[in-house]
């Protein structure tokens, strides 16, 4: 059972709370990573921080995290849970998406919120090159969309060392989340956001003159302006709108059937609660749903210190840790 959300009492504000996330100053006591690169098709790979415990044990269960839009391995929130999933006996990957953590030049691509088949392939790399039988997948916002949604696209046909996913405030409604951000209560995060993927593409435009215009879309103001001007056309989709109907987790969370938990925050301002309501999450038994009143976008700091502090990624590892007693349960049994 999942415990109660308890924010901090200066943070109840929804725009407190997600501004807090991001800035809180914190330390971390990690080993130091290993770089990888997974290889997810022809010309492009992904570059993961690896944390393995002693012996790379095989019989040790695996957490893949995946950040979310333009974040990298280095954000808070993936460094908190690697911490807290290693100190647990697991072996920690930090994934960075396509082009992220200053890996543009190990794809020609883009990266967009329905590349799924990224983490198929490092899901399969993991288990099928490495032997580890036990894996599960983390993801926060946009990652967290690509989690549920592989998770979804799985459907009866569930990898056995797959053995559970998690996503927290995952947008898996792309076009409302894009409406959401919009708003002028938003305004800074929408800015922010533009002004980063702009940035992004410019320097992929600079790597890949031939591939990128640098000019001729005119200005760009938004993240539906970016994904109906760049984003879409990159991958064939005739505008944003097409894009984000195929990219979003919606659309498959109703065939999942592997463990998933999904934590969202009833007032975050731009992953809509409503999103979550029209799913009917409660109708499928392997999803269990936890949405407090407050944790804004990706915040969730509690009221009580330590470990809990960051209310999320305990639950991301305590999950994780309970289907690793159900599986030595059942074999035992």
């Amino acid at each position: 059972m999942i415990r109660e959300f308890e924010p901090h009492p200066l943070l109840t504000n929804r725009h407190a709370m997600t501004v807090a996330a991001a800035f809180w100053l914190r330390r971390f006591a990690l080993p130091a990573a290993e770089g990888r690169l997974f290889e997810v098709e022809p010309g492009s790979r992904l570059l993961g921080k690896c944390h393995w415990q002693a012996g790379k044990r095989r019989d040790a269960p695996v957490l893949v995290i995946v950040h979310g839009l333009e974040g990298s391995s280095d954000s808070n929130y993936m460094l908190g849970v690697a911490e807290k999933a290693f100190a647990a006996g697991f072996h920690v990957v930090r994934m960075n998406q396509r082009n992220c953590g200053g890996t543009e030049g190990l794809t020609p691509t883009l990266y967009n919120s329905g590349m799924s088949g990224d983490y198929r392939a490092v899901l399969e790399e993991l288990a099928g090159r490495d032997g580890f039988e036990e894996i599960f997948f983390a993801g926060y916002s946009m990652g967290g969309n690509l989690v549920t949604k592989m998770a979804g696209e799985f459907g009866e046909a569930v990898p056995g060392q797959l053995r559970g996913v998690c996503g927290v405030c995952p947008a898996i409604d792309l076009a409302a989340s894009a409406d959401a951000l919009e708003r002028r209560e938003n305004y800074f995060y929408e800015r922010h956001f533009v002004s980063a993927l702009m940035s992004r593409y410019a320097r992929k435009a600079r790597l890949f003159p031939e591939r990128y215009a640098r000019d001729g879309f005119g200005s760009v103001r938004t993240v539906r302006e970016f994904d109906d001007k760049i984003t879409a056309p990159a991958f064939g989709y005739r505008d944003a709108r097409e894009y984000y109907e195929a990219a979003s987790a919606k659309g498959v969370l109703a065939n999942t059937r592997v463990p998933l938990l999904l934590i969202a925050a009833q007032d975050d301002p731009f992953v809509p609660y409503a999103a979550f309501s029209a799913a009917n999450l409660t109708q499928n038994p392997r999803i269990e749903f936890v949405a407090p009143e407050h944790g804004g976008h990706c915040g969730f700091i509690s009221r009580h210190g330590g470990a809990e502090r960051f209310w999320a990624e305990a639950r991301i590892v305590e999950f994780c840790k309970q289907r690793t007693k159900e599986i030595k349960k059942a074999v035992a049994g």
